[in-house]
């Protein structure tokens, strides 16, 4: 769980942000790290990287599934499967195998891969899903949905409810909130 200055749906996003910047610094785990990366991009004193370098990254390994790392043919995955309302742009797109395609199916990333193995996903896949979430929530209107407001803003349009029930975190901020209102 999110420590208590994570409030709001845009607070979650930086959060699990400020664990990639912790993760890629090789200081995972170091909280004090994580939150003082979460209050500069909360405050703006820093920014997620650039569409770029995330490109660049993401072609390092041209025949690297971003997942599992498997060499060999790709096919195109889309992060927020388009069945939820993802958009059909690059920055929803990433090369995976066709067994981790096939695997992820037209679940969500958050919930194909679970809360309790949430931290284990690839810092590609991850950062251009909590940057398209970002979008998505702010057209919307929901990056500023409180913690305190999630019962009745965002858990009736959610349909992971069973999922949160039974990992315990009904009406808690957690990942699913970033992605559950999103789906056919």
């Amino acid at each position: 769980m999110p420590p208590a200055a994570v409030k709001t749906i845009r607070d979650q996003i930086f959060w699990q942000y400020a664990k990639l910047i912790a993760k890629s610094a090789g200081l995972e785990g170091q909280r004090a790290f994580q939150m003082s990366r979460f209050i500069q991009l909360r405050d703006g004193t820093i920014i997620w990287s650039s569409t770029i370098r995330e490109w660049l990254r993401e072609h390092e390994n041209p025949d690297e599934c971003i997942y599992c790392g498997a060499k060999g043919p790709l096919t195109t995955e889309h992060i927020l499967p388009r069945s939820c309302g993802g958009p059909d742009i690059p920055d929803n797109a990433i090369r995976v195998c066709q067994s981790c395609n096939s695997g992820k199916g037209g679940r969500r990333l958050y919930e194909w891969k679970g809360l309790k193995a949430k931290d284990g996903i690839p810092r590609i896949a991850e950062g251009k899903y909590l940057k398209l979430l970002y979008d998505l929530h702010d057209k919307r209107g929901t990056l500023n949905v409180d913690k305190s407001e999630l019962a009745r803003r965002m858990c009736p349009a959610c349909d992971m409810r069973s999922r949160c029930d039974t990992e315990g975190t009904v009406e808690k901020l957690t990942v699913y909130c970033l992605e559950g209102t999103f789906h056919n």
